[in-house]
């Protein structure tokens, strides 16, 4: 990431929007813009594949894993604005599982990148069927979207949804299993 080219580039909106770069306030905020943005886009020099496959264990284990209420922050690829939401996942073990706590780190990965909830979600199932290729697993994405709340439409509070299922999540038996331990 080129923090130079950030720092220039807010300076320029903010003269840009009418505001004084050299009043007190805003002196040093081109420097905490790109200072954020190492972390809120880190994500980019991460990879999710690699982090599930750190901490890999052999199990006998063929009941569906669930983590859910994974919190997460992104930023819409559209207006750069936040998205605000949590992940569940489960999967079902075809004899490995992944550290549980690589699943967290999986949603962080895909979650500072700019992006989109539908891609996101799938992002987020390709890489744990890819990593351990489980019998199944099941991605569900709840999130609130700051473009819809703060321009356009200004509907607060309203909560977008998306899925994604694989292998034997697709069957309607363990789907429900899945959403009825997250709630859903």
């Amino acid at each position: 990431m080129d923090s130079r080219k950030i720092e220039a580039s807010i300076k320029e909106i903010l003269e840009a929007i009418g505001e004084d770069t050299n009043r007190e306030g805003l002196i040093k905020t081109p420097y905490r813009v790109a200072k954020s943005f190492e972390h809120l886009f880190s994500g980019y020099s991460q990879n999710g594949e690699e982090i599930l496959r750190s901490a890999l264990f052999k199990t006998s284990n063929s009941e569906m894993v669930v983590v859910k209420d994974i919190e997460f922050y992104s930023m819409c690829e559209h207006h750069m604005l936040p998205i605000i939401g949590k992940v569940h996942i489960g999967y079902i073990p075809n004899g490995v599982v992944t550290g549980l706590s690589k699943i967290p780190r999986v949603v962080e990965v895909f979650a500072r990148r700019l992006q989109i909830q539908e891609n996101m979600t799938e992002q987020i199932a390709n890489t744990i069927e890819k990593a351990i290729s489980p019998k199944g697993v099941g991605v569900v994405v709840s999130a609130r979207h700051m473009c819809m709340e703060m321009r356009g439409v200004e509907k607060c509070n309203s909560i977008t949804t998306t899925s994604s299922f694989r292998g034997e999540l697709e069957k309607w038996e363990y789907r429900n299993q899945f959403l009825s331990q997250i709630g859903g």
